[in-house]
């Protein structure tokens, strides 16, 4: 994983306590296996927008948002009226009360952020992660940031803060609404699945013992095709340009050389000259890349392998 960088300033806010902290990314989104959509000749495609009623392609700069109240039916607005409606983003994370640790429902979670003390923030960091320990209680939040209001828990984990985003009640959808049907459990079934359950019981839950395996499946195959040199390069139209101005070229020179005809030494040399030129020009042309249209072979040197594992 790559080196922790900082994304934002903050304080934490309560009473009369200010605590600098700096926000740092709790996930690695980079590590993901990301494909390009291509077209089967290798070349990049390019999305956009077309009017249902003209069939045109529409740009930015002439499109608005619109709310559908009924089928077919919007409301529109600006991008200045929907900017006004924005929540102004702030440095202060507002603490308003502490609960239970265990109270939160982790169907509320959603993105999970680290803490760590800015500058003059190390001892009251730590103090309220010593409190919060001691307490048995985490800390709930108000924070606006990137035009959206969140409601946050921040608990203590084994080596600093954690800021939890938390989903809004009409977000998640609770177990309860799926009409469960109720059953009797017989203590000697109880007994039984009890047992089973410890058969394979750990004590704490270490996440390097699982991996992706589709991910694996996926990278092993990108380092297969790279070590058969089965890749295509993405063509750009300056490249074709260029192309054609070199084969142009050569066939001017070799039109010259047949129309011309050796007339004593100067002419000699002149021929010369011109050949010396076109050998120059074919050889500098066969270095030129061709237009990738199938998969081309590597160079002779070992294929490089994926960016990203």
């Amino acid at each position: 994983m790559a080196t922790a960088r900082s994304i934002a300033s903050l304080t934490l806010s309560f009473g009369l306590v200010n605590i600098p902290v700096r926000l740092y990314s709790a996930t690695e989104s980079g590590s993901d296996v990301r494909f390009n959509m291509l077209a089967k000749d290798g070349s990049r495609l390019k999305q956009q927008y077309v009017s249902e009623k003209t069939q045109k392609v529409v740009t930015r700069a002439e499109m608005v948002k619109g709310y559908e109240v009924e089928k077919d039916h919007f409301v529109l607005f600006s991008q200045d009226e929907l900017k006004a409606l924005e929540e102004a983003s702030s440095h202060v994370v507002d603490i308003v009360a502490f609960i239970p640790e265990k109270s939160v429902d982790p169907l509320y979670y959603d993105k999970a952020y680290l803490l760590a003390p800015d500058k003059r923030g190390g001892k009251p960091y730590q103090l309220l992660m010593a409190a919060m320990r001691k307490s048995g209680r985490c800390a709930l939040a108000k924070w606006a940031w990137k035009a959206k209001q969140y409601v946050v828990q921040i608990r203590p984990s084994e080596d600093g803060l954690v800021l939890q985003q938390l989903r809004y009640a009409d977000e998640v959808r609770m177990p309860s609404v799926l009409g469960i049907e109720k059953a009797d459990v017989s203590p000697s079934e109880l007994q039984l699945a009890l047992q089973l359950i410890d058969q394979i019981a750990e004590d704490s839950y270490d996440p390097a013992q699982f991996e992706d395996e589709e991910k694996q499946r996926v990278l092993a195959a990108i380092d297969k095709k790279i070590a058969g040199k089965q890749i295509v390069a993405s063509a750009h139209p300056e490249d074709a340009v260029a192309g054609g101005q070199v084969v142009d070229l050569m066939a001017a020179l070799q039109a010259s050389l047949g129309k011309r005809k050796p007339n004593g030494k100067d002419a000699g040399a002149s021929t010369s000259k011109v050949t010396a030129l076109a050998d120059a020009k074919e050889r500098k042309a066969v270095k030129r890349p061709v237009k990738a249209t199938a998969p081309i072979s590597a160079p002779p040197a070992a294929p490089r392998s994926r960016a990203r594992k």
